[in-house]
């Protein structure tokens, strides 16, 4: 969408479907990005054989005008709709999202005891530092700040995230980010957490605030010592594609 309100999805936004066996994954991605940012992840899965669905949020992939006019509920919206066609093909299901998407991941854990696992990277879970502070002042100002995408130490790998982070839309996903952690004792499911040593965006203690929460006594949590926030793009992304693998082999049967 223009910013006269006419919508244009950017190259490589469209959301990834691929059916596959009876295993099925639901891949979320973060905010102000698009699925671009884990179609290598996504397609490694399908290669695999199984059936991967990864929606493009509301108010992504085309232009962070469109996100500032939509809420964590739109996001969500998406999300729960993919899932209830993802779970009535598939017998089981495996959540899994970078950064707000690993927000996302969680919440319909959360609402949705029966799915098998949760696979996080860097996931974005309550943070109370002075930026996001200021940037909730500013909204009532100005419309947007400088973006955040792009957190690749990989050189001349592109995430394609927004140049600009729209504020309304962020205080949204502050929201969200409240209450998923203030709920996080209801994770009980088998849980992967990926998170890189250093990254630009979301806080490592997002990571340690979430393993302190949780219920599940199954958890794999592995550093990312060579990629930043966006490891799916990253150094790492091999050895994430792997350890996604083998978690969804293991807690949702083989393809």
């Amino acid at each position: 969408m223009s910013e006269d309100g006419s919508m244009q999805i950017r190259e490589g936004a469209t959301p990834i479907v691929h059916d596959g066996s009876n295993v099925g994954v639901l891949m979320v991605h973060g905010f102000t990005g698009s699925p671009v940012s884990i179609a290598p992840l996504a397609h490694h899965l399908a290669a695999a054989g199984y059936t991967v669905r990864a929606p493009r949020l509301p108010g992504h992939g085309t232009s962070h005008h469109d996100l500032n006019r939509t809420t964590w509920h739109d996001w969500y919206s998406e999300v729960a709709t993919t899932y209830d066609e993802l779970a009535e093909r598939c017998d089981t299901v495996v959540a899994c999202g970078t950064s707000m998407g690993g927000t996302l991941a969680t919440l319909l854990v959360q609402r949705h005891p029966e799915i098998a696992g949760l696979a996080l990277i860097n996931p974005a879970f309550e943070m109370r530092s002075l930026k996001l502070r200021t940037a909730s002042l500013l909204r009532r100002v100005v419309p947007s700040v400088r973006g955040i995408g792009t957190d690749i130490k990989k050189p001349g790998a592109l995430e394609f995230a927004y140049d600009r982070v729209p504020l309304r839309a962020l205080e949204s996903q502050q929201q969200l980010s409240r209450q998923v952690t203030r709920d996080l004792p209801q994770i009980t499911q088998p849980v992967l957490l990926m998170h890189s040593r250093i990254d630009h965006v979301v806080s490592p203690e997002c990571s340690q605030l979430f393993l302190s929460r949780i219920s599940s006594k199954d958890v794999t949590d592995v550093r990312l010592e060579n990629s930043y926030h966006v490891a799916t793009l990253d150094h790492d992304a091999p050895l994430v594609q792997q350890l996604v693998t083998d978690f969804v082999s293991r807690v949702g049967g083989q393809a």
